[in-house]
């Protein structure tokens, strides 16, 4: 018994990696939904309404909450809200401040192209015509 949850666990904790690493990750723009909570949002949603507040939650699927909530519907009429939770599919754009383009996911890891390994040069052989190398037998 002992055996099988410990290879159960191992698989599961293997798998967990798996998943984490996978092309299944959530997208910039939705980091950068994820970066702007706590801060003042403009959300335009299907109805042509926009909603201005604060983001309190994200989630990956773009479904998020607001607080302190000013409407705008399509013909002018102001409202106030306290809360308010919009599904992603709704969600027709967001604005967010512009100091989340200074966020530590958009800085560069470092600087590309420096040191070894950028590259070999081909030499040009008798008869190589541009190819790195004699393929031979008409390949």
């Amino acid at each position: 018994m002992f055996l099988f949850l410990f290879f159960f666990f191992f698989f599961y904790f293997i798998y967990c990696i798996y998943i984490y690493n996978s092309k299944m990750s959530i997208g910039i723009p939705v980091k950068l939904l994820h970066e702007a909570q706590g801060h003042t949002v403009s959300v335009e949603i299907c109805t042509g309404a926009l909603l201005r507040g604060i983001l309190h939650e994200a989630e990956d699927n773009m479904n998020i909450q607001m607080r302190d909530i000013t409407i705008t519907q399509r013909d002018g009429r102001v409202s106030q809200l306290d809360q308010v939770y919009i599904r992603g599919s709704n969600i027709r754009f967001v604005i967010v401040p512009d100091m989340l383009k200074n966020a530590p996911m958009f800085q560069n890891g470092g600087v590309k192209g420096k040191g070894v390994g950028r590259g070999t040069k081909t030499t040009l052989t008798r008869g190589a015509k541009g190819r790195r190398f004699n393929r031979g037998r008409g390949m």
